[in-house]
């Protein structure tokens, strides 16, 4: 992980098919790795998380959907707790592997 970037969470209810698609490419986009079918983790620095911020505002219906981005440091995912099947093996790829292990 370089200096500039940072840990996130982005986790989402997204009502329309359409909308979730886009909420989802543009995740993937900036770098992030599924590791629920509505939850993505990863790196991304700074400029990066600030405009998919701003694609997800402008994508979502803030009446009918909920996205939470959640920045972390990495002492603190350290300390994450899971329980039962937390992620979704088919979907954590090895770059996921390595944060979480």
């Amino acid at each position: 992980m370089k200096p500039t970037d940072q840990l996130v969470w982005v986790i989402y209810d997204i009502s329309k098919n359409k909308i979730r698609t886009k909420v989802i490419k543009a995740t993937e986009l900036a770098g992030l790795y599924r590791v629920q079918k509505s939850v993505f983790l990863g790196t991304i620095n700074h400029t990066l998380l600030d405009e998919l911020v701003m694609k997800v505002k402008d994508l979502i219906d803030p009446n009918t959907d909920s996205v939470y981005i959640f920045p972390m440091c990495e002492p603190d995912f350290k300390k994450v707790i899971t329980a039962g099947q937390a992620f979704d093996k088919k979907l954590v790829t090895d770059e996921v592997k390595a944060l979480l292990f």
